[in-house]
């Protein structure tokens, strides 16, 4: 797979979580300009779906297996619109924390989606 489109979405996820943390540890529930950031990060991600099955279809193949390698891509792109769902839900600072603890899964996830692919 692009390994800088991994490198992308990691560093913005992992950006993203820092800056929700922040806002957490400032006792400030999620913001519209964390929002924005959210889409930056769920796009990126969908991009990298669109890739990753282009990638597949054109002979590609993962080393771990084609549905772990699927299953780990739509966990990628659910992951931040999940946590920041829950974040509407949650109007405190446990909204933050939750989507600093979604971006964190998507970094995780992202690390994995290049073992599976590069093993």
């Amino acid at each position: 797979m692009l390994d800088a489109l991994t490198v992308a979405v990691s560093v913005t996820a992992l950006a993203l979580a820092a800056w929700c943390g922040f806002a957490a540890y400032r006792d400030q529930p999620t913001k519209d300009w964390h929002f924005i950031g959210m889409a930056v990060v769920s796009a990126l991600a969908l991009a990298q779906l669109v890739v990753g099955v282009v990638r597949l279809a054109g002979g590609g193949t993962a080393d771990e297996g084609t549905a772990i390698f699927l299953a780990y891509l739509i966990g990628a792109v659910c992951a931040v619109p999940a946590a920041g769902f829950l974040s509407l839900a949650e109007r405190t600072r446990w909204g933050s924390a939750t989507v600093a603890a979604g971006a964190v899964v998507l970094a995780v996830l992202e690390v994995r989606l290049h073992d599976i692919w590069a093993a």
